[in-house]
Formats: C-alpha cells, sequence, structure tokens
C-alpha cells in the first residue's frame, strides 16, 4: 500500500535526500515485499546496507504506508533467503571454490570471506545466530556454514533468529522515530554521510588489499 498525501500534507518520504531518499522511495513504491526483495540483495552483495533499508521500513509503517508485522516478515524471510542461497553454495562448491568465484563480486574480498570462515571455525553454530547482529560477518557467515555441512534445519533455526532480532530491532528503531518528522529528516542527511563514507572506505581498503596482493604474487613469480 503506497502513501497518498491529502491537502497541504507532506508525504512520508518528502524532505529525505540522497542515497536515503532513493531508498525510502523504492520501499514506499514496493511495499513490503520490496523491503524483503532489499534484505535478500544486501545479505548476498551489501546494495545499500540493511542499517538504512529496516529503519525507513518502520519509519513508513509508523506512517500508515506499510504493514509493520509484514516488514518485519518480509525483511526477516529475505534475509534467510539470501543467507540460503550462500549456505547451498558453500555446500556445492566448497569454501574456496567459493570465495574465488565471489570475489570478483564488486566491493567484495577474499579476505572478508576467510575473516567470517574464521569465525565459524571459532565459534561453531552460535556463530550463525551472533554473526547475524555484525556487521562485515553477517552477510558472509552462511558461506563456511554451508561448505562444513552445517544441518540444515540447525542453520535455518539459528538464521532465522539473528535474523529476526537484528530485523526487529532497526524496523522497531525506525517506527519509534516515526512519530518525529524532523529528527527523520536530520537522521537521514547524517546517514547519507555514514553510508558515503562507509562506500569510500570499502573502495579504498579493497583496492589497497587487492594492490599488495598483487604486488605479493609478482615478488613470489621473480623468486
Amino acid at each position: 500500500m503506497t502513501w497518498t498525501t491529502v491537502a497541504g500534507a507532506a508525504g512520508p518520504t518528502e524532505g529525505l535526500t540522497g542515497i536515503v531518499g532513493f531508498a525510502a522511495r523504492a520501499i514506499d513504491t514496493l511495499g513490503e515485499w520490496g523491503v524483503g526483495a532489499f534484505t535478500l540483495a544486501e545479505t548476498v552483495v551489501p546494495p545499500i546496507p540493511s542499517e538504512v533499508i529496516l529503519p525507513l521500513a518502520g519509519y513508513l509503517a509508523k506512517q500508515g504506508s506499510l504493514n509493520l508485522l509484514l516488514v518485519f516478515a518480509t525483511s526477516t524471510l529475505g534475509a534467510y533467503l539470501g543467507a540460503l542461497l550462500l549456505y547451498l553454495l558453500g555446500a556445492k562448491l566448497g569454501l574456496q571454490r567459493s570465495i574465488r568465484w565471489l570475489s570478483r563480486l564488486p566491493l567484495v574480498d577474499s579476505e572478508d570471506f576467510e575473516r567470517a570462515a574464521g569465525w565459524f571455525g571459532r565459534h561453531g553454530r552460535s556463530s550463525i545466530f551472533f554473526g547475524r547482529l555484525l556487521p562485515g560477518i553477517r552477510s558472509l557467515i552462511s558461506l563456511p556454514a554451508g561448505a562444513a555441512a552445517m544441518p540444515l534445519g540447525t542453520f535455518t533455526v539459528f538464521t532465522l533468529a539473528g535474523s529476526g532480532l537484528w530485523n526487529g530491532a532497526l524496523i522497531g528503531l525506525g517506527y519509534l522515530l516515526g512519530t518525529q518528522y524532523q529528527l527523520i529528516e536530520k537522521y537521514s542527511r547524517f546517514l547519507n554521510y555514514a553510508v558515503y563514507a562507509a562506500l569510500a572506505v570499502a573502495v579504498v581498503l579493497l583496492v589497497i588489499r587487492r594492490t599488495k596482493r598483487a604486488k605479493a604474487q609478482r615478488e613470489d613469480s621473480r623468486r
């Protein structure tokens, strides 16, 4: 259901600019299932992080644009399906082949997957639950779980529990801010800066890592 403006009333996405405004308008247009699609995509290849999408969805639910329970259900389902894709990929190809294949994607580096694999190796199945609460680990922890042949039922329960807790907290935050429109406008400006800064840092770190790796490979080939 989409928001309709009434005689002089501002729509819920008016005043939201930049990547936050784009995400809010996309969510308002696509509805609850669009939130699920965003969280699925973010789990596999993070285009716009859930820290942006889910509070905005909660805010729009407070304004009457979206159904709060359906937003929670679709976002958690989307997160689970995205995690399941990585789990199945790890189970089919194994950890190292999966990492080599996924490392070709933009803004993704093999070291990120290796860090997630190390986390899984140290903490076992509890890493699936707690990993869903940690940026940087959340999207990647499913791959080593699949490669290690973790039982699908266990993986499903821990993924749904962790994703539900994370999603509920972020959606609830946006819902609570829903009556404070001026706060949302201010929040959107700062969030835009944070997203742009995070993307810039990610690109710089990726370039540095790949440059170092290429240099190390050249030195090894000379020996």
